[in-house]
């Protein structure tokens, strides 16, 4: 039988509450941050015909709890390999912050660089967030990628470039602007995800996708949204209108997708 082309992922959860994207290929079952239970995962690998067993690795973007939460509790129970780079290592190790992991599940991940995971590459990239030294990810096998771009405040120009033209994103829709401005939170709060080193607003997550998608481009998750700040009939609309506004094909060359903090997207193949 021939092998199908591509590979298959979900969107585990997605929210400021808690993050976790699920890969696969014939050869690999990857999971890209952890930050939920050990059970909560659990139950949404569950959804998607999967169990924590039949995973390799997690591969983490950086140190906040609603990344790496459960990626000790995981990765103790079951053995898993954990890769990140070493800043993030240090400050995790530092901190204490996922408990004690044998020396050979650690793996170095460096900013900037491709690592082959049995039959998928992934390449890393850094993002401009408040954490020690965040990177995010594109997986690519047989000509297919899926790009991962969350929890950055900015996207230069070198990395709108970068991730330019892929398959499907996962894109940052963290908050509304004036929902947040006009919110409970403390100034000094708002002024941290307003900043360079913040999150994306529907308006910013929607400008990075007119300046990256191209014509191999099918899929658009909305991800990370504030529960507090935002609202997702709202980020989805922003997204659609500024991508029509710029006369791209919205409904018909690509589709515009919503993520849950709670639920995971269908097993996908890109």
């Amino acid at each position: 039988m021939l092998e199908e082309k591509g590979f298959q992922y979900s969107i585990l959860a997605s929210g400021s509450s808690g993050n976790a994207f699920y890969v696969e290929t014939p050869k690999q079952k990857l999971l890209i941050d952890a930050g939920l239970t050990g059970k909560k995962i659990t139950s949404l690998l569950a959804d998607i015909g999967r169990t924590p067993e039949d995973l390799d690795a997690i591969l983490v973007t950086h140190e906040h709890s609603d990344h790496i939460k459960g990626v000790g509790v995981l990765a103790r129970k079951y053995k898993l390999d954990v890769y990140a780079n070493e800043a993030t290592w240090k400050i995790i190790d530092d901190k204490n912050m996922i408990g004690k992991l044998d020396v050979a599940q650690k793996h170095v991940f460096g900013r900037d660089k491709t690592l082959t995971f049995g039959d998928l590459d992934i390449e890393s990239y850094g993002v401009s967030h408040d954490a020690v030294d965040p990177q995010f990810y594109r997986l690519i096998k047989d000509d297919k990628s899926f790009v991962m771009l969350t929890d950055t405040g900015y996207v230069s120009d070198r990395l709108a470039g970068l991730i330019e033209n892929a398959d499907a994103y996962l894109i940052e829709s963290n908050h509304d602007i004036d929902i947040l401005r006009s919110g409970s939170y403390p100034w000094s709060l708002k002024q941290r995800i307003l900043s360079d080193k913040g999150h994306l607003s529907n308006e910013d997550g929607a400008e990075t996708m007119i300046r990256t998608i191209g014509q191999r481009t099918k899929k658009i998750y909305l991800g990370h949204l504030s529960q507090e700040n935002n609202i997702k009939e709202l980020a989805h609309m922003t997204m659609e209108t500024q991508l029509m506004s710029a006369d791209f094909g919205v409904g018909s060359d690509f589709k515009v997708l919503d993520t849950s903090p709670n639920h995971a997207t269908p097993l996908t193949r890109i």
